[in-house]
């Protein structure tokens, strides 16, 4: 059973902290990878901790059960908490996140769909994303382009 499952047997919907990952995937046309979720909504795969993981492992798992790529070299981008993650999901279960966000552009595999977590999977120009994408995903996709290209614009300097 997933971790916050058994959680939520014994507090029901009262708030709780949920640890989780995501992963910034950015292929060679510096394009982006979301996933449509059932929802309608877009996002970055990813998902939350279970007992005993690191962050990056959680990432690493999440990825692959969702899209069947392996990612490797990821680089930590932030983690996100506090009282802007707070959320109350349809169900009435409240939670505050605390997300790793990650970014890498090394991967290999097969894409594959995992069904039961997503409609469709696509990757996007960051220029281009869709309307219909989850908030905290949009604003961890924009530090990513501000931070590389905070980055690249240093390496730039320095050459």
């Amino acid at each position: 059973m997933e971790y916050f499952k058994y959680l939520r047997q014994y507090v029901g919907h009262r708030p709780i902290i949920l640890p989780g990952s995501v992963v910034i995937i950015v292929n060679k046309q510096n394009e982006i990878l979301l996933q449509e979720r059932h929802d309608g909504n877009w996002g970055l795969p990813g998902g939350l901790m279970d007992l005993g993981e690191s962050f990056e492992e959680v990432a690493k798992r999440e990825v692959f059960e969702e899209t069947g790529l392996i990612v490797e070299n990821l680089k930590l981008l932030n983690v996100h908490s506090g009282s802007n993650s707070y959320l109350k999901v349809p169900n009435g279960d409240e939670l505050y996140s605390a997300t790793a966000v990650y970014y890498t552009k090394n991967f290999s595999g097969d894409m594959k769909i995992d069904y039961n977590e997503s409609k469709d999977m696509r990757y996007f120009a960051t220029d281009n994303l869709p309307n219909e994408l989850n908030g905290n995903d949009k604003d961890y996709i924009e530090e990513y382009v501000k931070k590389t290209a905070d980055l690249s614009q240093r390496s730039t300097i320095l050459d």
